[in-house]
């Protein structure tokens, strides 16, 4: 066999010095009750400071011996699996891979042992640092010895491989269990993703279980700040959008001797979260780009897995705030995989064999998506308000058919207020693009759509969205003489507040701002360095322009606090900060930043 040029069955055993006899002779012996050659051998192989020459004399003699190497001797193969082949010179490592080669075709019994060796140096090694009289132990940051160290993990997993075809049926269970705990560091969490994904290119098979598993690993960082069911997980639900303890990124909070690094975030955990989007966000664009090409092959395939991993882990998750955005990010690519991902979500809207919390959680995706995505055109947001509104009308009709007294009720309507709210959210956003091209146009068109028979219907659905996009729904449609809200908004109110009777004493009012527990999943994006991504395709809220929009009482009443996010034009800002480009997940590491993106000699083609 050949690595490299080099004839590893005609090269002869380096001299060293050793103990014992050769391995054949060791095996022997053992074979027939005499231990001792055979633990002296464990005993050298477990040197700490053995050294590459010793490595690589016992290497050759354990491949020449291979298929003794059975059962029994398990723990002189676990004893070989754990020398440090990694780091040492170019010969240890070609003959390590060799042996690696020989053992897993020879003995298959062990290919599960090799992986979990392969897979365990997908992270830097731990180091022990003593601070405070307390020992630390955390990754190694500066071992420069990553890049090759992983070149040559994967080297090993590709001939393993292409011994063993049936591989990846046992590598896949040992990615999962080995992946690292969520509150390790941003490098370690960093190298093991980068690493699952250097995977995919060469075993693409894998791929969707591959995604699957970091995007559950990332919505258990977006979401593990805040209790599930708790007020303040839901972006909309309280009267702060967000914990002022969250994610918070202000410049204050920024290192003073450091004012270069603008793009590390205060918070541990959103730095975490930070840094994996930034990975796997380069990663689609590297994927989906191929020297700077477009490929819609590579790039419908990754669609489809990464829209597999929506349907099953995000669109059932209530308040994540970034992982959503891989989609968002992939889908600026083409209006194509935009238009597709609306049709995904306008078929889960009315398919009625879906629970009621996932038909309104695709309402959700749909209006938050019309509304902030930058690169859909305002033909295909009328289009998709035109789906909306129909599908809504047919509703009503459907209730009036039945000649009873509607109910209202949120269990039994809730994929129809939902619908009712997406299409409000999105005129308040994109009326301006559909009312400045042509103002006698836009404002048919906004008529065509019938809104007041919406808003007056027995299922009333103003008294169940939000107050926020009620009040800017209504000052809009208002303005342009579209539909009025207000009779029916003040109705709504006095209906909305019960006077109950306090444990503490005394009378108390009660109201639930958020009957539908709104979820709009591209609200503004918060974490900074895979934000510079975001930033230029998402449509923010422009509060100054429609200040004129709202009536003087409106503007008095209530603080900044009790608005909606979007009406407050609250978007974290990122100047200063320096251009991440996507490339950064190119052929080479990077170092200590990124760990990079498979070279390209690993990859094989689509």
């Amino acid at each position: 066999m050949e690595i490299d040029g080099r004839d590893f069955l005609n090269t002869p055993p380096v001299k060293t010095v050793r103990f014992g006899g050769c391995v054949a002779e060791t095996l022997e012996k053992y074979k027939h009750g005499d231990s001792s050659d055979y633990e002296l051998l464990k005993h050298q192989l477990a040197d700490p400071e053995i050294k590459d020459a010793q490595i690589i004399n016992w290497l050759q003699e354990f491949r020449s011996c291979v298929t003794q190497l059975n059962k029994d001797h398990e723990q002189l193969i676990y004893t070989i699996l754990r020398l440090p082949w990694l780091g040492r010179s170019q010969a240890v490592v070609e003959e390590y891979l060799a042996f690696l080669g020989n053992l897993v075709s020879a003995q298959t019994v062990y290919l599960c042992a090799c992986l979990k060796m392969v897979v365990s140096h997908f992270t830097p090694k731990r180091v022990t640092v003593c601070e405070g009289g307390v020992d630390i132990s955390d990754s190694d940051d500066e071992d420069e010895n990553l890049p090759r160290n992983f070149d040559h993990c994967h080297q090993a997993l590709q001939l393993i491989i292409r011994y063993v075809p049936s591989t990846s049926r046992f590598l896949m269970p040992i990615l999962q269990e080995n992946f690292p705990f969520i509150q390790k560091s941003s490098r370690t969490l960093e190298c093991y993703v980068h690493n699952l994904l250097r995977i995919t290119v060469y075993i693409p098979s894998i791929r969707r279980d591959l995604l699957e598993v970091i995007i559950g690993k990332l919505l258990k960082l977006d979401v593990s700040d805040t209790p599930p069911n708790s007020d303040v997980s839901r972006r909309h639900a309280s009267q702060n959008p967000k914990p002022p303890h969250l994610f918070s990124f202000s410049d204050e909070d920024m290192p003073t001797d450091q004012p270069s690094k603008m793009t590390v975030t205060a918070h541990p955990v959103a730095e975490r979260l930070d840094t994996l989007m930034v990975v796997l966000m380069a990663y689609i664009r590297d994927i989906c780009y191929v020297n700077g090409s477009f490929h819609v092959e590579r790039t419908k395939e990754l669609y489809r897995d990464l829209l597999t991993v929506f349907d099953k882990l995000i669109l059932p998750t209530h308040a994540s705030c970034h992982v959503q955005y891989t989609l968002f990010y992939l889908c600026s690519f083409r209006l194509a995989l935009a238009e597709a991902f609306l049709d995904h979500l306008w078929k889960l809207l009315q398919n009625p064999s879906l629970p009621a919390v996932l038909r309104q959680a695709a309402a959700g995706y749909l209006g938050s998506f019309l509304a902030r995505a930058k690169f859909i055109p305002v033909s295909t947001v009328r289009a998709c308000v035109d789906l909306l509104i129909s599908w809504i009308h047919r509703y009503i009709d459907s209730q009036d058919k039945c000649g009873k007294q509607v109910c209202c009720d949120v269990s039994l309507h809730g994929p129809f207020y939902t619908s009712c709210q997406a299409v409000f959210y999105t005129i308040i956003f994109r009326h301006r693009a559909m009312l400045e091209a042509n103002m006698k146009k836009g404002l048919e068109y906004l008529q065509s759509l019938n809104l007041e028979r919406v808003v007056m219907c027995q299922l009333n659905p103003l008294r169940f969205c939000l107050p926020s996009i009620t009040n800017m729904f209504a000052d809009i449609t208002r303005k342009y003489q579209v539909v009025f809200c207000y009779t029916i908004i003040e109705k709504n109110n006095r209906h909305m507040l019960p006077v109950v009777r306090s444990s503490t004493g005394g009378d108390c009012v009660t109201t639930n701002t958020n009957p539908l527990d709104s979820f709009f999943p591209f609200d503004p994006y918060l974490l900074k360095r895979s934000g510079q991504l975001i930033e230029p395709l998402y449509q923010v809220w422009d509060d100054l322009t429609d200040t004129e929009l709202l009536p003087t009482k409106t503007r008095k009443q209530g603080s900044r606090e009790d608005e909606d996010d979007f009406l407050c034009g609250e978007v974290p800002q990122a100047e200063g900060i320096v251009g991440m480009t996507p490339s950064s997940y190119d052929s080479n590491v990077r170092s200590p930043g990124s760990v990079g993106s498979p070279p390209i000699t690993f990859q094989r083609p689509f």
